[in-house]
């Protein structure tokens, strides 16, 4: 006989795969973007990152290029339903190349502000944070049972929610906030659905949760180490290269940050700056580089066509 002891626990593994698609930040998903790629830890496999690799490859058919372990979700209502089963989730982030686009009943790409609309600031501050969310967050802190409990809930949102002093990595901790109060349809599960849940997809089990982290993730580090490049083709312009760092993060990027490009992917004795910025650029479809402009390879950036001139290298500090 098989019996399920109570504190019986089963290890799942969870990929944030994230390609730039269209000049847009894109992640894989199955079941029309309502699941991650994910599957059971097998004894067969000898580490979890070939587990992962395994599943995620005979899932999407897609292979998986960099990989970093990103987060172990374990809470206890994280249970297989009528199995008594303890899920424990070991979630990836992966970085890759979209090499054709899916058809309807394959895995599909989706952008990731289809589930998080408020974190796109792309064009400036969302519309639907003023129209739809701070007013009803705002409804949650009149809520409050007693004067702390309200004081704190006015921190929190102020500390997330502030339009004037936006933290763009705090992309968790919004959509937790969000959770709370009731406001996403994930927060009517198991018992009631919500009635009038803010604008976003919602996906499967606790997904859009673990989505917000590896997006958190990869916007956080994308300012320390130059990932950015595992996500560009084998030849792109230096316009594309700002473009593919302004969707990822969704605001634009600073003399500081193209600094850091520079001192971490340069050819042996010339700096590579980039041009200055052009708010025409900044918009799909608009980053085109004229006839005649340099090309540079994902690693090395070596110019591959005519050298620097004084227009980008105008750039230079």
């Amino acid at each position: 006989m098989n019996r399920t002891r109570p504190n019986e626990v089963a290890i799942e593994l969870n990929a944030v795969l994230v390609a730039l698609i269209d000049d847009a930040p894109q992640v894989l998903t199955l079941q029309d973007g309502a699941l991650l790629p994910s599957g059971p830890f097998e004894s067969r496999h000898p580490t979890l990152q070939t587990g992962l690799r395994a599943w995620v490859e005979r899932q999407t058919h897609h292979p998986l290029g960099y990989v970093e372990q990103l987060y172990t979700f374990a809470d206890r209502n994280r249970a297989a339903a009528g199995s008594g089963w303890r899920i424990v989730s070991i979630s990836y982030l992966g970085l890759t190349r979209e090499r054709a686009r899916a058809g309807t009943r394959e895995p599909g790409w989706h952008s990731w502000y289809r589930y998080f609309p408020w974190e796109d600031w792309r064009d400036g501050a969302p519309k639907l944070l003023a129209a739809a969310i701070l007013p009803r967050l705002g409804q949650w802190i009149d809520q409050a049972a007693d004067a702390a409990t309200k004081r704190g809930r006015r921190q929190r949102v102020e500390g997330t929610f502030d339009e004037q002093a936006w933290n763009e990595d705090l992309v968790l901790q919004r959509y937790e906030l969000l959770y709370e109060a009731g406001l996403v349809p994930e927060a009517g599960r198991p018992r009631k659905p919500v009635a009038d849940p803010v604008p976003g997809e919602p996906m499967r089990y606790d997904h859009r949760r673990i989505l917000a982290t590896g997006i958190a993730r990869l916007r956080a580090k994308i300012k320390y180490r130059p990932v950015v490049f595992e996500l560009m083709p084998p030849d792109f312009t230096l316009g594309q290269l700002q473009l593919a760092v302004e969707s990822g993060r969704a605001a634009g990027v600073g003399r500081g940050d193209r600094r850091h490009v520079r001192r971490h992917r340069r050819p042996a004795g010339q700096a590579l700056p980039f041009p200055p910025r052009d708010p025409a650029r900044a918009r799909p479809g608009r980053h085109q580089a004229p006839a005649g402009s340099p090309r540079l390879t994902a690693r090395s950036l070596e110019v591959t066509e005519p050298p620097l001139d004084g227009l980008l290298c105008s750039g230079l500090a």
